[in-house]
């Protein structure tokens, strides 16, 4: 932002007076809530494009500050003093633990004669990697079975330990495999700290069982894979303040001196990919700006050269090379997304010619979601009206349009994801609101499904259901709601409804099983899920019709949802809660600030909030956001972005909802310092006598940054707010 177009002035408030504004606010004298903590009022005034905006709490953005820390330690002891330890407290993690601590198993990777994996057994609290003889190996050195015959891990059985995280820290430390060398030596993996999006990735030597030094520091890393020769690997390093660049570190060699390959000119908005294709000969790469347009280019890696595919146009193009050829899944003229293939075997410079390149799946009438080359067939996932629905096709000759041949059977109000597993079989997965991910195996030739193993979740489906429902939100649009329920509720104008939403960044939210909706459920509430635009749920025009100034449309979307909840008689505002994480954390704040008289409690998780300064914190963000949200650098953006800000939207005296803020210091996607402001500024405000609670582990993040029991103990925490609040826990 221009020098010119900022400028702050403090406002000092005498603290006496700060005082009276947070402990007694409006009508909580006769609260029986406890008051909130103290919280010192010290204006900064900014003036941001000739507007001068007030921040009463900006003394809370400096997260290492003695005071911050005195401050957070306060609030979470304020927030236990609300939600106390009580026995429906206690039943719900009893239940949780049920629900979520299940055994957790990646993916099992070849190592020479051995096999590396990731498992958190049962009351563990993270993963840990481990190692095994490869399956089927004998004395004669026999090849081992190809990864789709591999015995999947047993939690019951003891393994050799690679990597404990333990080693690296606290509960709250994280491991995960990141690649292996084609030989099998060496193993590439990260670790986390916390919940930080950043990693450290390490190196491991398998046979020799110890760790070498080359490692990357702890930074924003992605396409981390190593050369098929073995002697080095490559990885995209993202800059907050520079932006991504593509590079390649030598084994033995120091980071350094990494040659950087790709990624000079691109700043901290854009985002880089990289794979390789024909026989590691060429490089695809991609350049995402934000989350409504992306370029595909093929760098030669032997001379450097880089050809470009496609760039500059407003459109979406997922690239993977298959056959000779690129295979785009693109919105190029088709809001609903097509495939078009574009022929390899001509000149490079030839790639970009357009009358060259192959529709093989036009656009149809429902949004083209994913698809999957499996022996021979072309598997596709289309979402109608949100629901998952697979189509199979077939290519009758090389860059002929795919026939439709048949469809995989898929239940209404359910998400499916398919994938090969050989011998003519192909594993399907289903799962909605009440039904956990159920695997079937799929006959190729009949496409015919047999269930291969019940959920390992104990939950009753057969006592729920499932309705979608249609509404018009504030300009007419059609939207779209799930609301899953116990059968034997019937809507009586007082159930106590759960409204979720997310809305934005081209993210579809589609039925699927959350351990903590179930346990909602189990206890007599309703979960509803609305469908926002920022989605992608109806392809590329549904997304844009939420993004930047068409923000305004995802809460009124929203806010629609809820008053259809109430009209049709299934809840009224003293039994009507919201909830969103992320940007679904802004959703549900925009909400409350703009239609207090709608919810009587809300659970905001990690959000963000701060919307005219969005643009400045630099150090803890995901700049590419910008291009989603806007920039309040810009006259017309800051325009917008204040008319529905969260934090500065509060109003002094307005009957605000029962609010539980979550956040902590290792969230470094969304500036946490947001959700510090917001639950001072509310405590200060509102003058409903229902409390405002902000729980902050300083350990999580974005990425995570919790061990499963402390997952559970703090949804645990966040649903007995929720049932505390509508009235849910009579005899807790």
């Amino acid at each position: 932002m221009r020098e010119s177009e900022i400028s702050h002035r403090r406002t000092a408030v005498p603290l006496a007076w700060a005082s009276i504004l947070v402990l007694v606010p409006l009508g909580l004298g006769c609260s029986e809530w406890p008051s909130p903590p103290r919280t010192n009022r010290d204006v900064v005034v900014d003036t941001i494009h000739g507007v001068e905006i007030a921040d009463p709490y900006r003394w809370l953005e400096d997260q290492d500050a003695p005071e911050v820390r005195d401050w957070i330690a306060e609030q979470n002891a304020h927030a236990r003093r609300v939600v106390s330890d009580t026995a429906v407290e206690r039943e719900l993690r009893e239940r949780l633990t049920e629900l979520m601590d299940t055994p957790d198993i990646g993916a099992t990777r070849r190592a020479g004669d051995e096999e590396v994996f990731t498992m958190r057994r049962k009351g563990e609290g993270q993963a840990r990697i481990y190692v095994r003889p490869a399956s089927g190996v004998v004395a004669d050195g026999s090849a081992p079975p190809d990864d789709d015959d591999v015995e999947e891990p047993d939690p019951e059985q003891e393994y050799e330990v690679l990597v404990d995280p333990a080693d690296f820290g606290d509960e709250a430390v994280s491991v995960s495999i990141v690649d292996l060398s084609e030989d099998g030596r060496h193993m590439l993996f990260s670790v986390r700290d916390g919940g930080a999006d950043e990693v450290s990735v390490r190196l491991y030597h398998i046979a020799e069982r110890r760790e070498l030094p080359d490692s990357l520091p702890r930074a924003l890393y992605s396409g981390v894979r190593f050369d098929r020769a073995g002697d080095g690997f490559r990885y995209i390093h993202r800059s907050r303040s520079t932006g991504p660049r593509l590079r390649r570190h030598a084994l033995g060699s120091l980071v350094a001196d990494d040659e950087e390959i790709w990624g000079e000119g691109y700043g901290p908005t854009t985002f880089l990919s990289v794979s390789e294709i024909a026989d590691g000969r060429y490089f695809l790469l991609g350049a995402q700006h934000g989350w409504a347009s992306n370029d595909v280019f093929v760098m030669d890696r032997r001379t450097g050269e880089v050809h470009t595919v496609v760039e500059g146009e407003e459109a979406h193009f997922a690239a993977r090379h298959e056959e000779g050829r690129l295979l785009l899944r693109t919105d190029l003229g088709a809001r609903n997304y097509r495939i078009l293939a574009v022929p390899m075997d001509l000149a490079p410079e030839q790639w970009s010619d357009r009358s060259r390149w192959r529709e093989l799946l036009g656009e149809g009438t429902n949004f083209l979601r994913s698809y999957t080359h499996i022996e021979g067939r072309y598997f596709v996932t289309y979402l109608a009206d949100v629901n998952s629905q697979i189509h199979v096709y077939e290519e009758p000759l090389p860059g002929a349009p795919w026939q439709r041949v048949g469809r995989v059977r898929t239940p209404q109000y359910h998400s499916a994801a398919i994938r090969g597993s050989g011998d003519g079989k192909a594993l399907l997965t289903l799962q909605s609101f009440d039904v956990p991910p159920t695997e079937y195996e799929v006959d190729l030739a009949t496409l015919v499904e047999e269930l291969v193993e019940e959920p390992s979740v104990s939950f009753e489906s057969r006592d729920y259901l499932v309705e979608q429902v249609f509404f018009p939100s504030a300009d007419g649009t059609r939207s779209t709601m799930f609301i899953a329920r116990r059968s034997d509720l019937e809507p009586n104008g007082d159930l106590p409804v759960l409204l979720h939403g997310y809305g934005g960044f081209n993210v579809a939210i589609t039925p699927s099983f959350r351990p903590w909706a179930a346990a909602w459920m189990e206890r007599g509430g309703v979960f509803a899920v609305a469908t926002l635009r920022g989605g992608s749920e109806y392809g590329e025009g549904w997304h844009r019709g939420g993004m930047l100034g068409n923000k305004q449309n995802v809460f009124d979307d929203f806010i629609a949802a809820a008053e259809w909840l109430i009209a049709e008689g299934y809840t009224n505002p003293e039994r009507l809660a919201i909830t969103g994480t992320s940007n679904g954390g802004l959703l549900v704040a925009a909400a409350l600030t703009q239609r207090p008289d709608l919810f009587k409690a809300v659970l905001c998780g990690l959000p963000d909030l701060d919307m005219v300064r969005f643009n400045t914190f630099t150090e803890t963000n995901n700049m590419p956001a910008l291009l989603e949200y806007g920039n309040a650098a810009d006259p017309e953006q800051f325009a917008f972005l204040h008319e529905y800000s969260p934090y500065q939207a509060v109003e002094d005296g307005v009957e605000y909802p029962a609010v539980m803020l979550t956040q902590g210091d290792l969230d470094t996607r969304v500036p946490p310092l947001q959700a510090r402001k917001m639950a001072a500024r509310l405590q200060d405000a509102s003058s409903s006598g229902l409390p405002v609670i902000l729980h902050y582990d300083e350990r999580r993040g974005h990425a995570g940054g919790r061990s499963r029991p402390k997952a559970i103990s703090d949804t645990a925490m966040e649903l007995t707010f929720l049932m505390t609040m509508l009235g849910m826990t009579e005899g807790g």
